[in-house]
């Protein structure tokens, strides 16, 4: 039985890419880099024997004379720095074009239609703005007039957040899915539309990670994703993966509300403990020996990295390292783990968005000695490479 691991450390990115300026970032933003420095050093010693501190000088990260595993740096080729963007490049996709983003709010055809459709009376926001911030500036107003806040960011996104103690968590989504086809069919090239929803906890407004949801636009193309499932192999999202790819090429996906929980389910499936029935988007289907686990480890980006959260970030770098032991012992001879980020969203730099990065790629099995430092590859569809001929 042939696996492949992918593990994201969404926004962990290790440097700016050449072209950061196009994208309003300064070439000094490097996330794991100020991370570690603000931190005074992380305790990773599990990323640092496969050679995390190898790739380049992060305080307190040691370089190893023989790391486990194959390393190095990974340059995107698509023009973006969202998670949507990053994933689908290491799953084969490159995009010539970057997702429409909306500085200025979203223009009143789509809120229009939007508030037609939806029969919501009205919206809130339609700005840029931090998720958290908007929704304690306008939780008032949401509650007196049920409007939805509407929000956008430097990403491409249109985010609907509502209390869900006021609004119901499956109207919600109903509302998201209206907009997800609105953009769709009115060719706006928006990457994502977000389900934020949150209640009132201690007299504060609390979003709830696992009632997340995200409706990403479709891959404009199949990706190794879709190769594994149509050779009838299994393809195991944890995490946002099923959203991000719009349950294309998966075949078992299960949501997360936070990395903790993510580490642990990505530990059943590598122990094979996983209710794989319960989670099957076919029930009774029988599969191949080949399969992909691929999780998304988000509270890196969302909870820290936007929230400008160095010292948060670096814990929860280490909360995943903590888990790695285990991952690392519990693997077979015939799987092969690949630890890597979507892009970069550097905690210690002005604004809260993204950041146009480099990322660091690990690649480790027990059958497979060391090959070093790979040193840059252009694209992140080099690991889809890796993958497929590991398959």
């Amino acid at each position: 039985m042939s696996r492949a691991i992918i593990m994201v450390i969404d926004s962990m990115g290790i440097g700016a890419m050449p072209d950061c300026r196009e994208f309003n970032d300064i070439p000094e933003c490097n996330t794991l880099k100020h991370v570690c420095e603000y931190n005074k050093g992380l305790n990773v010693p599990n990323l640092e024997k496969m050679g995390l501190g190898n790739i380049q000088d992060f305080e307190g990260i040691k370089p190893v004379e023989n790391p486990i595993a194959t390393f190095g740096t990974l340059v995107e080729k698509s023009k973006g720095k969202d998670t949507t963007t990053g994933h689908w490049e290491i799953a084969g996709i490159t995009l010539d074009r970057p997702f429409a983003t909306f500085p200025n709010g979203f223009p009143p055809e789509i809120i229009d239609e939007f508030v037609e459709k939806t029969r919501c009376g009205g919206v809130l926001a339609n700005c840029p703005a931090s998720g958290t911030a908007i929704i304690e500036k306008l939780n008032d107003e949401h509650h007196a007039t049920k409007f939805p806040i509407v929000y956008t960011s430097a990403d491409s996104v249109f985010q609907i957040a509502v209390d869900t103690d006021l609004i119901p968590l499956e109207t919600l989504y109903n509302w998201c899915e209206i907009a997800r086809k609105i953009l769709t069919d009115g060719g706006h090239y928006v990457s994502r539309v977000i389900a934020r929803p949150y209640k009132i906890i201690d007299g504060k407004p609390t979003r709830i990670s696992k009632d997340r949801r995200d409706y990403s636009i479709e891959p404009v193309s199949p990706t190794l994703l879709n190769e594994v499932k149509d050779e009838g192999g299994k393809v195991i999202g944890i995490g946002k993966i099923e959203d991000i790819f719009s349950k294309s090429g998966i075949t078992h996906a299960i949501h997360t509300g936070s990395n903790k929980e993510g580490l642990e389910l990505t530990l059943q499936a590598i122990k094979d403990e996983l209710p794989l029935e319960e989670i099957a988007y076919e029930k009774g289907k029988n599969y191949t020996d080949k399969e992909i686990i691929f999780t998304n480890l988000v509270d890196t980006d969302m909870l820290f990295g936007h929230r400008n959260d160095a010292k948060g970030y670096g814990k929860a770098i280490e909360e995943i390292d903590t888990y790695l032991e285990e991952i690392l012992n519990s693997l077979k001879d015939d799987d092969m783990l690949i630890i890597t980020a979507d892009h970069g969203c550097d905690p210690t730099v002005a604004g809260t968005d993204h950041t146009r990065e480099k990322v660091p790629f690990l690649l480790y099995s027990k059958t497979l000695p060391s090959n070093g430092n790979l040193g840059e590859l252009l694209g992140f569809d080099n690991l889809a490479k890796f993958v497929r001929d590991w398959l």
